[in-house]
């Protein structure tokens, strides 16, 4: 099985969550064994998708190099894992991501419609050899030796349109796009006042946030799914894990987790070698890792 590439540049154009002026972004093919790397037009500078690289997972997961952010990494990032890509370059004319319409629906049509293409190596894959898990207080984020490549992710929010949910997800590409790629970010109306009267989230709207009040989601189309908060959990922690460079197997399983837990976890897994194998699927014959292709 060989590594993955887009076939072509294809551009796109979206709104910046927190500054809400229009961002220019393109996806371009990449030579094998170079990953994920982002490049910031304005500043001409270019930032590995790497745990290392990371500096900020309050509001979102950042990333940086030489005092050059980009921000809200993790919708993008869960797409181009979803569809296999190794190698991408990612051009972005901003310090962040467009939000899109909160989800990573966009960024999957944009992948499906410029197509795939296998280069000259060897696809590499991480397998979970130890339990690793990490904590902040009743939270946790895990992940732990499994044949497939699992999540299993759990909310208890206390407020009414949210509460106790629980979703378990088996990983493939198809049934990422289906159940996962559509479900939507979601905020809480006092916290966005609060943001944009600190000149942040100017860009938030009903058009790309699930949003709530007190009592209810004010958004008069509802939701997408009975469980969206949860899925968006999902879609949220396999952006954040791609930041480990390859496509992993294993369970993966979280109580209230976060970006930041997700970021704790990517580094205390690479933290030691007795934590993971890496894999290089030489032949079709390695069929265990099927589900992470299909």
């Amino acid at each position: 099985m060989k590594q993955l590439t887009i076939k072509k540049k294809i551009e796109g154009v979206g709104i910046g969550l927190h500054k809400g002026e229009p961002i220019p972004f393109s996806f371009h093919p990449l030579e094998a064994n170079s990953g994920i790397v982002f490049y910031r037009t304005d500043t001409k500078t270019y930032i590995e998708a790497k745990p290392e690289n990371v500096v900020n997972t309050q509001m979102a997961t950042v990333i940086a190099k030489d005092g050059n952010e980009i921000s809200t990494i993790e919708h993008m990032l869960s797409a181009i894992y979803a569809f296999g890509i190794d190698n991408i370059l990612i051009k972005i004319g901003a310090s962040e991501v467009p939000v899109m319409d909160g989800s990573s629906a966009s960024f999957c049509m944009m992948l499906s419609e410029v197509g795939v293409v296998a280069q000259n190596a060897h696809k590499k894959v991480m397998v979970l050899t130890k339990e690793v898990e990490v904590k902040d207080g009743d939270k946790y984020s895990k992940i732990s030796p499994d044949n497939n490549s699992e999540f299993l992710f759990t909310v208890d929010f206390k407020h009414p349109a949210i509460g106790f949910q629980k979703y378990h997800f088996n990983f493939s590409k198809k049934s990422y796009i289906e159940q996962i790629s559509r479900a939507r970010t979601f905020g809480f109306l006092k916290d966005v006042q609060m943001l944009r009267a600190n000149n942040l989230a100017l860009g938030a709207s009903l058009d790309n946030a699930i949003v709530l009040d007190d009592q209810k989601i004010i958004n008069e189309d509802g939701l997408r799914f009975g469980n969206e908060f949860v899925r968006h959990k999902i879609l949220d922690a396999i952006g954040d894990l791609a930041l480990l460079g390859m496509p992993y197997i294993g369970k993966y399983e979280s109580f209230a987790g976060s970006h930041h837990l997700n970021h704790l976890l990517t580094k205390e897994i690479l933290s030691s070698r007795e934590n993971y194998q890496i894999k290089e699927l030489q032949s079709e014959a390695d069929s265990s890792f099927s589900k992470v292709y299909a």
